[in-house]
């Protein structure tokens, strides 16, 4: 098995950025997808992406099997959330774990929170996603999106070995179709992709993030 890359990898934080320039744009009105509320905020940042990503969304979607469709759970972040999140995660653990080392609690963390300075949703290049199936509901991927490594026993990762068959089948679905669109999955989460930030540009091997971080979501 290949080494996972995590978000704090040295490579990461040291890649440069040649920002594309591309705007964000709002999912909510797109008729080939669903925006789902549970992540909603005032502004609606929430459903927002680069269009570049919206594209590949879309691309995403046409090679779904019939009857399936994607469901946007979050986009872009602003700076402020993701460090609230990464605070939050981090204090956390901190208090459950007693006995870990700072470097522990940091190394714990950043498997299901990107620290603010190199977090993809605060590029708009960063989707959480799931899938409805073609009865209706929404798949059963496993474990519920946002579940820790800690609360689900590590089932939560991507190619998690103690996930149930229909679980990893649903899994599979989305792989093969943000895959082929140009995405890459964070794997300690199977809920998130992204494409043309750092962490896309370490794993694809580019030579610069083509999505750099937003300050707010214009």
């Amino acid at each position: 098995m290949s080494t996972l890359v995590l978000i704090d990898d040295e490579r990461i934080a040291t890649m440069p950025v040649k920002d594309c320039g591309e705007p964000l744009v709002d999912l909510r009105p797109v008729p080939w997808l669903e925006v789902d509320g549970r992540q909603a905020d005032a502004g609606g940042h929430y459903a927002r992406v680069r269009t570049g990503v919206r594209t590949r969304l879309r691309t995403a979607t046409r090679a779904l099997p019939a009857g399936y469709r994607l469901v946007v759970v979050e986009g872009y972040r602003s700076p402020e959330l993701q460090r609230r999140y990464f605070d939050e995660h981090t204090a956390l653990l901190g208090a459950r774990r007693p006995t870990w080392s700072a470097r522990q609690v940091h190394d714990a963390a950043v498997r299901y929170v990107s620290p603010p300075e190199v977090a993809p949703h605060t590029t708009g290049g960063a989707v959480d996603v799931t899938l409805r199936g073609p009865d209706g509901d929404l798949c059963w991927m496993g474990t519920e999106v946002y579940a820790s490594p800690e609360e689900s026993d590590g089932a939560c990762y991507t190619d998690a070995g103690n996930v149930h068959d229909e679980g990893r089948a649903h899994r599979r679905v989305l792989v093969d179709a943000l895959t082929t669109a140009g995405f890459v999955n964070y794997p300690t989460e199977w809920w998130h992709w992204s494409y043309g930030d750092r962490y896309w540009a370490v794993v694809t091997g580019a030579a610069y993030a083509v999505n750099g971080p937003l300050s707010q979501a214009t």
